[in-house]
């Protein structure tokens, strides 16, 4: 039996390799050629750098690195292998940037280990632009075969939709963003391969939208990202999609007014005794919902509408009780459904006070009342110097004007006379 063959056809004015045809068959035989049409089941078996590869991984965009040496293939030892070179190699073909970079990710090549050194600067379009030197070390040890996994290109995205993962569905194609359609039937499966490369979730809702004039797709469903999914060229309707991860995670926080909380090293700790509050919160994104605190370890729950976009859940005076782990949950009517988002985890422990808290109060209370006096004594202490500066002021005149009329009544009518003429 002849082995089947894989082919890539290009029209010539693709982009890129990933938008080519590629059919499979027999030399003299192909088998489900259409025209337009991608087998995305056949992307990984197409190399689209004739310098380095990515070998044994989930999909285009990660596995074991391989570089072209002497007409073969090569790993890369982790030792030579950096940030900077891992952005080229995703650059050059075409995914999103490094996302996990480690010795033996993605298993050990059964062929050689290169040995240069790569030196790229990480602004380099391909890999043979980078400068490579002899390698430092003589030996590459088992488990050190560099695996890398980039990012899926970030060339999907959902507009118009209040939200990241949700609204109509656009994808960039030859320098601008263009509407991506498909048939009634294929739009679930479509759907779900986008929620999942933007990190969105499962699907929730998909809805019609304006008919498309550039292109459809066509995914089976397990794909990772649309570029896996076979190209259409036909007029499809473009289509609306809303994701589960529409809510963005929410924060929670604690804080106190009297200084009873401290970080401990599982989280924050609380005095037994003192006030506290919980602070659930959420980047403004969509008016309105409602914030669930829960309590694990009970049936304690709480529930306060969000004010903007946060809400204080206050508790009096700390017990043994109060301890353990709380979570914020943000929930809201949006696009007719019920969505909600939770925040991480905040274990709060209790701990007995060092003094016992009625007595921490009255102390703040005392410090509060000696620093007003202190700065009111302060204030007017200048104030009743100048009083009396003035008051001595006045007297020291006062008295004066006494001695000048004592000395005229002494001197005689004559005497005065001679002073006034003398004047």
């Amino acid at each position: 039996m002849e082995e089947e063959s894989h082919y890539l056809v290009a029209r010539g004015n693709e982009s890129s390799i990933r938008e080519c045809v590629i059919i499979k068959g027999i030399p003299g035989i192909l088998v489900g050629v259409l025209p337009g049409d991608c087998e995305g089941e056949y992307y990984h078996r197409v190399t689209c750098s004739e310098s380095v590869r990515l070998v044994d991984g989930a999909g285009l965009c990660s596995g074991r690195v391989e570089v072209k040496s002497n007409q073969s293939w090569a790993s890369v030892c982790e030792a030579d292998f950096e940030r900077q070179d891992a952005e080229v190699v995703c650059r050059e073909l075409g995914c999103g940037a490094p996302a996990a970079l480690q010795g033996g990710l993605y298993g050990e090549g059964e062929g050689q280990t290169w040995d240069k050194e790569l030196q790229c600067e990480g602004k380099e379009s391909l890999l043979l632009d980078c400068d490579t030197s002899d390698r430092k070390h003589n030996t590459c040890l088992p488990g050190n075969a560099v695996g890398l996994t980039c990012s899926e290109p970030d060339d999907v995205r959902l507009v118009r939709g209040g939200s990241r993962c949700a609204g109509g569905v656009e994808r960039y194609d030859q320098g601008e963003w263009r509407t991506v359609g498909a048939e009634d039937w294929d739009q679930e499966d479509v759907a779900a391969v986008v929620c999942r490369q933007l990190g969105c979730g499962s699907t929730v809702s998909v809805l019609p939208g304006n008919t498309t004039r550039r292109f459809g797709v066509h995914c089976d469903g397990p794909e990772s990202s649309l570029g896996e999914c076979r190209r259409r060229y036909d007029l499809y309707p473009g289509l609306t999609v809303i994701c589960s991860n529409l809510l963005v995670q929410p924060d929670i926080s604690l804080t106190d007014s009297m200084g009873g909380v401290s970080r401990g090293p599982q989280g924050p700790e609380m005095f037994r005794g003192y006030n506290f509050t919980i602070t659930c919160s959420t980047q403004p994104q969509r008016p309105g919902g409602s914030f669930l605190l829960t309590f694990t370890g009970s049936n304690r729950t709480q529930t306060q509408p969000a004010v903007n976009h946060s809400a204080a859940f206050l508790f009096a005076a700390a017990d043994d009780s109060h301890q353990g782990n709380y979570r914020c949950v943000y929930d809201n009517y949006v696009f007719s459904h019920n969505f909600s988002s939770e925040s991480e985890i905040l274990s709060l422990t209790v701990t007995a006070s060092p003094l016992p808290a009625f007595i921490v109060r009255h102390v703040v209370v005392l410090l509060i009342l000696l620093t007003a006096i202190t700065a009111s004594y302060l204030y007017y202490k200048p104030t009743r110097r100048q009083k009396r500066v003035n008051r001595v002021s006045s007297m020291d005149l006062h008295a004066m004007e006494m001695v000048s009329l004592s000395s005229r009544a002494e001197a005689g009518p004559g005497e005065e006379r001679a002073a006034q003429g003398t004047e």
